[in-house]
């Protein structure tokens, strides 16, 4: 009989060794190959610590990394240690030699084979399976960095009263552990039965026992644990049933216990452990009584019970219980599922008013002056008009816009604030001259400057009245670095401040050269780091380019989006960053989200379905949009430079649990909200994800009625936009307006509802969006009666284009080649009724580019379609009002005297102008003490113009809203 631990016997051939040449080749060759392989892992590794370490954030890596590599190693050596002991153990009580049979004699070539390399293939199979391990769960890091550092919500769930931070932060890391064991265990039973039937101490087709007494044992010890960890499970998922999504009419995506879960699901799970644990203790006791027949007995038990406890029993209560009086039933828990979904969504302290629908007066005169002070109107439209701003200010074929634009605040010459639209000037490599590798990342390295415009007017010929324009810009905005390294549309990488000189701007005096004189970057200057960005970036001549010198860095992940994901892996990021003029810099604002999935009894969603809408696009699509999440808070704000590529993130949501875990995890990466600069602070506005995602909420979760709920009567839906055929939402609107019994206007962001499956008007919603206002944050709702029925987005563009009048208008309009674009169109509350105003642009008549040409309005029964929107409200309200056009400013900034020049206005602008000199040559010398006292003279002498002027005009028979003097121009 052959020994089975021995190897094959018999003569050996014996085969030429290769000389020694050839072992030496072969020996370099794999040892270069070895190296080539780790230089490739390294240099990943490499670029990514260096790219950190510039940004100033290597602590996020580092603290990742460890974490992964700590993750890795434990549970890699765990799962190899688990699977590779049972191994050996099923190898150590294989049984004696004997009498062999058939089956054992056809074994027993496998046997011989394998001998001489028993432990070389122990050790393989366990570092393989170790290795998967390892990887999978580095992947968790995320889950236990939330286990270790997690912070306590303070609230409790209703049914098991746990605080929220266990299913949030506790849950999922108890259940990766299970999945863990499980896989464990199972991995464990199928190679230790693998190697007890190698080795005769299992037997399938041989006669007698068909286990040895030790392979019993050793099995039935490895299905007790699996039996016990599924006791675990049973135990877990009592407390999963808080967070589990189920199919219920009442909402899409249904989190909590039902009647149902509470009363068949729970029990269910409680005498199911129970029943396991007795199964678990029974395979235990195998290792006394070495047979299987009362384990056998008590698994096919468990395994009925699951089937008729866990599965047929509830549908009986579902059946025969809940369905004949599902209101009465399950109003406990639906009533519990509001609670929590307002909470988890910050819906909570949403403001729901009755609103008539109907106009409390019918004082025209009155409503024709509210009409000018409910709302700034804005008439550019930054969704249509980024062609126009390309056309007028785009000046050099190798920079462009974005293709939706932004909406802000800044402040005129008098010191108002009004609503701007807003966009820079970007580089764009397709219109390049000549496209080579130096021209595309080392002399086009950046867009130059600002441009800016009125949002609520535009001028005769229906342009945008620019504050910002011209390259260098120049207006209103004062002086500020235009160059912008980091923006939306810079995607390529660059090298930069070398000896290779960049393209500043190009004017009538030809091109303006620059070195980059950031710290941004990684310094190519070592010849390691060359080598590690040629490989990682497959551009070798980045490693022998002589245009790579002392000094030159490489700039990448240059979006603002991009930069601040890579510092904080943690955040889910707004789609839409936007720039301000801030401090002498361009800064982007980054709005961020700290998000879970384990809220108990909220209500899940989808970001990217729930952010979507007419104007999505790739650029402005939320990140992390396929994450189902049922908590959000806009927990951080966050800046870019758009010179120098800095991020700073500062904390927002100073009460967010999971933002507090998160700086537990990451210290000193967040600042505190009191570091937000003022000037900084009031360009921040509320984040338009975020409020798309709550309108989607309140369109059920306004009703906090649970037998309402579940009729689902008081229903919304988001309308579809009317103004083009995506046949998506309509998107909110930022725009300054005031709501009903609100003193002044407030910078806000607003949308419409409309009844399920139909098209009038069920609501209107805003939300303070100033986020330095008090009540900032504040959601108000209008409810409009369901008796009276008023119409909605679609039914009013409807009437826009069934009106002879206007579809008339509108042909003419179109002749020849002209297309027209109709902008946003925006819904105001007005005395009790609403008013639609909605700008209509024209493409064509020898102009590529849309210009404003008419005005839609409409309140209640009337309707208008005129050049400006002073007379659209004038017709339909049949009284005089403001004009909101302007005629072309001799300057593109500023709107000409209509009035002969007040002395007083005159003087305090004389004052105003040499303030600004004054502090334009105290610039120029860099003395910060004397710039800062000019411009409070500038601000102190504009303010003395403003009163000035409005005593003139306050005059009889001044000219109203005429204006005295044009403000002092910024040369620069």
């Amino acid at each position: 009989m052959p020994d089975r631990g021995g190897g094959p016997s018999g003569p050996r051939i014996r085969v030429g060794r290769p000389s020694r040449r050839v072992r030496t080749l072969l020996m370099t060759l794999g040892v270069l190959a070895v190296l080539a392989m780790a230089f490739v892992m390294f240099a990943g590794f490499w670029t990514d610590w260096l790219w950190y370490r510039s940004v100033k954030y290597s602590s996020v890596f580092t603290t990742t990394l460890w974490t992964k590599i700590g993750l890795f190693a434990v549970f890699g050596l765990l799962m190899a240690a688990a699977v590779g002991l049972n191994i050996w153990l099923a190898h150590r009580l294989r049984p004696p030699l004997s009498a062999m049979s058939m089956e054992q004699q056809s074994l027993d070539r496998y046997r011989m084979s394998i001998a001489p390399y028993k432990r070389w293939l122990l050790l393989g199979i366990t570092a393989l399976i170790g290795l998967i391990a390892g990887a999978s769960a580095s992947g968790q890091w995320r889950t236990w960095l939330m286990w270790v550092n997690g912070v306590p919500f303070n609230q409790k769930d209703p049914q098991f009263h746990m605080d929220v931070a266990f299913y949030a932060f506790e849950l999922p890391w108890y259940r990766f552990l299970l999945g863990f064991g499980f896989a464990a265990t199972v991995l464990s039973l199928i190679a230790a039965a693998l190697v007890h039937y190698l080795y005769g101490g299992l037997r399938i087709t041989s006669p007698g026992a068909r286990a040895t007494g030790a392979a019993t044992g050793h099995l039935s010890v490895l299905l007790g644990l699996f039996v016990s960890l599924k006791a675990v499970a049973y135990w877990l998922d009592r407390y999963g049933l808080a967070v589990k999504s189920s199919d219920f009419r009442a909402a899409d995506n249904w989190t909590g216990l039902r009647y149902v879960d509470a009363n068949a699901y729970l029990p269910a799970k409680t005498i199911l452990f129970c029943i396991a644990v007795i199964c678990a203790v029974l395979f235990f006791a195998t290792l006394w009584r070495r047979t299987w027949q009362l384990p056998v007995i008590g698994f096919g038990l468990m395994v009925l019970s699951a089937i008729l406890i866990g599965g047929l029993y509830p549908a009986i209560v579902q059946k025969f219980q809940v369905q004949p009086n599902e209101q009465a039933k399950e109003s406990p828990y639906v009533e519990k599922n509001i609670e929590a979904t307002r909470n988890a969504y910050g819906i909570d302290n949403s403001k729901v008013t009755d609103y008539p629908g109907v106009p409390a007066s019918k004082d025209k005169a009155q409503q024709r002056k509210d009409a000018d002070t409910t709302a700034s109107i804005r008439l550019l439209d930054p969704n249509i008009v980024s062609p126009t701003f390309q056309q007028l200010q785009q000046i050099r074929g190798y920079y462009t816009f974005p293709a939706t634009l932004d909406v802000d605040r800044y402040k005129d010459p008098a010191g108002n604030s009004q609503d701007t639209v807003i966009g820079l000037r970007e580089l764009n490599l397709e219109g390049i001259p000549k496209n080579n590798w130096i021209n595309d990342h080392f002399k086009f390295t950046h867009g130059y400057g600002v441009v800016a415009a009125k949002g609520t007017t535009t001028d005769s010929e229906g342009k945008p009245v620019f504050i910002e324009s011209d390259l260098p810009s120049r207006g209103q905005l004062g002086t500020f670095r235009q160059q912008i390294y980091y923006g939306e549309k810079t995607e390529q990488y660059s090298i930069v401040g070398g000896p290779q000189t960049e393209l500043d701007y190009s004017d009538d005096q030809g091109e303006k050269t620059t070195s980059y004189k950031g710290k941004s970057g990684v310094n190519l200057a070592n010849p390691l780091n060359r080598a590690a960005y040629a490989l990682a970036f497959s551009e070798p001549q980045i490693l022998y380019s002589g245009a790579i010198g002392d000094g030159s860095r490489i700039l990448y992940n240059r979006t603002p989006k991009e930069r601040v994901e890579a510092v904080a892996p943690w955040l889910t990021i707004d789609g839409d960053a936007y720039p301000a003029v801030v401090g002498g810099k361009i800064q982007w604002i980054v709005d961020a989200y700290t998000t879970s999935n384990g809220y108990p009894y909220a209500s899940r969603t989808t970001l990217g379905d729930t952010t979507a809408d007419s104007l999505t696009d790739s650029q402005r699509a939320v990140v992390a949009q396929e994450n189902q999440v049922n908590y959000i808070r806009n927990s951080v704000k966050a800046t870019v430079d758009a010179y120098d590529g800095t991020v700073n993130l500062y904390e927002w949501d100073t009460e967010d649990p999971v933002l507090k875990t998160w700086m537990k995890a990451f210290p000193g990466t967040v600042k505190a909200k009191s570091e937000i600069a003022p000037k900084l602070k009031e360009h921040m506005r509320y984040p338009q994800d975020l409020f798309k995602v709550q309108r989607e909420l309140l369109t059920r979760y306004h009703v906090t009625d649970p037998q309402t709920f579940l009729s689902g009567s008081e229903a919304w839906q988001v309308p579809d936009d009317p103004t083009n055929k995506s046949g998506n939402a309509v998107p909110p609107y930022y725009l300054s307006m005031k709501m009903p019994k609100q003193a002044e206007q407030a910078f806000s962001l607003t949308t419409t509802f409309t009844p399920n499956g139909r098209d009038n008007l069920s609501a209107f919603m805003a939300v303070n969006a100033e986020a330095d206002a008090k009540d900032y944050g504040r959601i108000e709702i209008l409810k409009l009666p369901a008796s009276t029925t008023v119409a909605g987005p679609k039914q009013v563009q409807s009437q826009f284009n069934s009106d002879e009048v206007i579809a008339e208008k509108i042909r003419l309009l179109k002749g020849g080649d002209s297309e027209v674009e109709y902008g946003n169109l925006m819904t105001l509350p007005l005395d009790g009724d609403l008013l639609y105003v909605e700008p209509v642009y024209v493409r064509g008549g020898g102009v590529n580019y849309p210009l404003l040409k008419k005005v839609l309005v409409s309140y209640g029964k009337e309707t208008a379609f005129e050049d400006t929107l002073g007379e659209a409200l004038n017709k339909v309200f049949g009284a005089e009002g403001q004009d909101t056009t302007e005629p072309p400013p001799g300057d593109g900034t500023t709107k000409p005297p209509t009035t002969p020049q007040d002395p007083t206005v005159k003087q305090a602008l004389a004052d105003a102008q040499k303030a600004f000199d004054d502090g334009e040559k105290a610039l120029q010398e860099g003395d910060w003490a004397a710039y800062g006292k000019a411009q409070d003279e500038l601000a102190a002498a504009l303010k003395r113009a403003a009163d000035a002027e409005a005593k003139a005009a306050a005059k009889p028979g001044a000219a109203p809203g005429a204006s005295t003097s044009p403000a002092p121009k910024p040369s620069g």
